[in-house]
């Protein structure tokens, strides 16, 4: 059997030579160019409208505009959209393929095949855009404003050796005439951000001097309550005792029975006083860290009397726990305890647990009951309580939320506090 030679592979066919209009033609295109800028309030509608006027003199599969900000950049794009304007934050100046042009050191560049010239890839070029759109043919001239840099406008086809120099002077008119524009616009974006900042600034102020308003409030309620406690509880008890002690010394010998209820007495004015002082100060947090605060406050609070509420403790949090400082651990204590109290006090629960845990770089803690739920978010506000713990959560840069639990019995009160430095490396030995 005999073998058919393969058909010889045909020749390309030649791309028909661009027809460059004329001076007057390509004045008039600039003039469309820029009366489509009319109107146009932010860089990506902008770069959009250059992008159509321009496509029928200087045709392109991708025009970008990148802004200088400092020694980064941001960069807007028409037709094939890449990662230098997808990535979230803006690119160094020393990593762009275009910095050549960028820091002054050339007045324009031009390639017919950006894939395989190496001046845009050198070593930590984020030039991978180059490969991924497979942008070969190139033009980047600067946008200069009163002889500074601000930026750089670019524009690149699929197809090899589309640009000649013959392209590189309108090019640089549509930058002269783009230039004051972008400058404008970057000029405008940085007074609306700096307002931003400025509002949010004055926001977190006034939110702070709210906070410890609040807090200074409730420290003073918290003074009323322990002196009203020490007035109606132990002051009465101690004078009560006074009396009994007095008459039993002017009086006949005192009974056993007698000496015995003295007492009783006098221990259980002794052990409200300790309550007292305990709620003011919790000696276990101090001496043992916040794990051994938070139990022996729930074994106190939850764990005797009449209204006896079931509770659990889980502690997964590592000894990144103990090492917070003491400011921290006693403003998350007071959060839980704002907590547990609200939960035992209005929510009839069966049950209260409290964990704590790593979570990524955070340390969360949750509250959680089973019991009837909790107000309206309208009602919520008026609430002290739950003010004062979402006061205090801000106060040391934690998250504090409260909401009702996804199984739909009880509430969850959640805060996350960024461990950032605090996290320690110990933990990773």
């Amino acid at each position: 059997m005999s073998e058919t030679a393969p058909s010889p592979t045909p020749a390309p066919t030649p791309r028909p030579a661009r027809v460059r209009p004329g001076a007057e033609a390509l004045f008039g295109h600039l003039l469309r160019v820029s009366q489509a800028l009319a109107g146009q309030l932010d860089f990506q509608t902008a770069i959009q409208a250059v992008s159509d006027g321009l496509q029928p003199v200087l045709p392109h599969d991708h025009l970008d505009v990148c802004i200088l900000r400092h020694d980064h950049h941001v960069a807007f794009e028409a037709g094939a959209h890449t990662d230098w304007s997808l990535t979230e934050r803006p690119m160094p100046v020393s990593m762009s393929p275009i910095r050549a042009v960028l820091r002054g050191e050339a007045d324009h560049l031009m390639t017919g095949d950006a894939m395989a010239d190496p001046r845009f890839h050198f070593a930590g070029a984020f030039a991978h855009p180059i490969r991924d759109a497979a942008l070969r043919s190139r033009i980047h001239v600067p946008l200069l404003v009163r002889g500074e840099i601000i930026g750089a406008l670019s524009c690149s086809s699929r197809e090899r050796d589309l640009f000649t120099p013959a392209d590189i002077p309108f090019a640089r008119h549509v930058a002269d005439m783009l230039a004051p524009y972008f400058f404008a616009l970057r000029a405008a974006e940085d007074t609306r951000r700096l307002a931003i900042e400025e509002a949010e600034g004055r926001t977190r102020e006034e939110a702070f001097r709210e906070g410890a308003l609040r807090l200074t409030e409730e420290l003073e309620r918290e003074r009323q309550r322990i002196g009203m406690d020490l007035h109606d509880l132990t002051l009465a008890d101690l004078t009560r005792l006074s009396r009994r002690l007095a008459r039993l010394r002017g009086g006949a010998e005192a009974g056993e029975g007698e000496l015995a209820a003295v007492a009783e007495e006098l221990d259980r004015c002794i052990r409200e006083l300790r309550e007292i002082i305990d709620d003011a100060r919790p000696n276990v947090l101090q001496l043992f860290g916040l794990a051994e605060g938070i139990e022996d406050f729930l074994g106190r609070a939850l764990g005797g009397g009449a209204t006896r509420i079931d509770w659990r403790f889980l502690n997964g949090g590592g000894a990144v726990v103990e090492r917070l400082e003491e400011p921290l651990r006693v403003a998350l204590f007071r959060i839980v305890q704002e907590a547990v109290n609200n939960a035992a006090h209005h929510a009839e629960p069966a049950l209260i647990e409290v964990e704590l845990r790593r979570q990524g770089e955070a340390l969360v803690i949750e509250i959680r009951d089973d019991g009837v739920g909790f107000a309206s978010l309208a009602q919520r506000r008026r609430v002290g309580g739950i003010r004062n713990m979402q006061t205090r959560a801000r106060l040391v840069g934690a998250q504090f939320q409260i909401a009702r639990r996804t199984d739909a019995r009880g509430t969850l009160v959640s805060i996350a506090l960024p461990l950032g430095e605090r996290d320690g490396r110990e933990d990773a030995r």
